[in-house]
């Protein structure tokens, strides 16, 4: 609201720790609740008093950065949270390190609201996460247009499951030196 009565741009900062799973998994959840806490305080000390840090559930949170210039400024802030989030943080007697995948979303030309706003960084950090993680993009329309081919075509796959339109085929493979059959490949053909 602030943005669009001062004419000014706002960021979206999604972000997802990564691989905090193993945390929780392998020192327990009072482990990961503590590296919850110390990056939230890291990814405070990282912006501005006026900018608003959230913990949206799990290992994912945002931050607004109130009236950028541009989406340097974005990316600047971005660069500042990756570092302050990787430096290591004894948890249970243990050192551990986290890094985090951030997704970026611009207002107003990534969306006009909180929701479109959001969802357009959610899927810039997944992005991010399948780029390798411990980085961050920006929001892209054509992400939008990816997503919805994904989910397209998962609809398609449920669908031909259902209606038995996938044939399997094996194939063997042999041995050149015993000319015997040592295993087989599956291939599934949709019909």
């Amino acid at each position: 609201k602030s943005a669009r009565r001062n004419g000014k741009q706002c960021a979206v900062l999604f972000i997802d720790l990564d691989r905090f799973k193993n945390i929780n998994d392998t020192l327990g959840h009072g482990a990961g609740d503590a590296l919850l806490v110390e990056v939230g305080k890291r990814l405070r000390s990282s912006v501005r008093e006026s900018d608003v840090v959230v913990r949206l559930g799990g290992d994912e949170f945002i931050i607004i950065l109130n009236e950028i210039s541009d989406r340097t400024h974005a990316a600047l802030i971005a660069r500042k949270v990756l570092s302050a989030v990787s430096p290591g943080i004894i948890l249970a007697g243990h050192e551990s390190q986290t890094t985090a995948s951030i997704g970026i979303a611009i207002f107003p030309s990534d969306g006009t609201d909180v929701e479109t706003l959001t969802k357009n960084a959610d899927m810039a950090m997944y992005l991010a996460k399948e780029h390798g993680k411990n980085d961050f993009r920006f929001f892209e329309p054509e992400m939008d247009a990816g997503v919805a081919a994904r989910n397209k075509l998962g609809q398609e796959l449920r669908h031909a499951l259902a209606a038995g339109q996938f044939e399997v085929y094996y194939q063997p493979i042999v041995s050149i030196e015993t000319r015997r059959t040592v295993g087989m490949e599956a291939l599934v053909r949709w019909r």
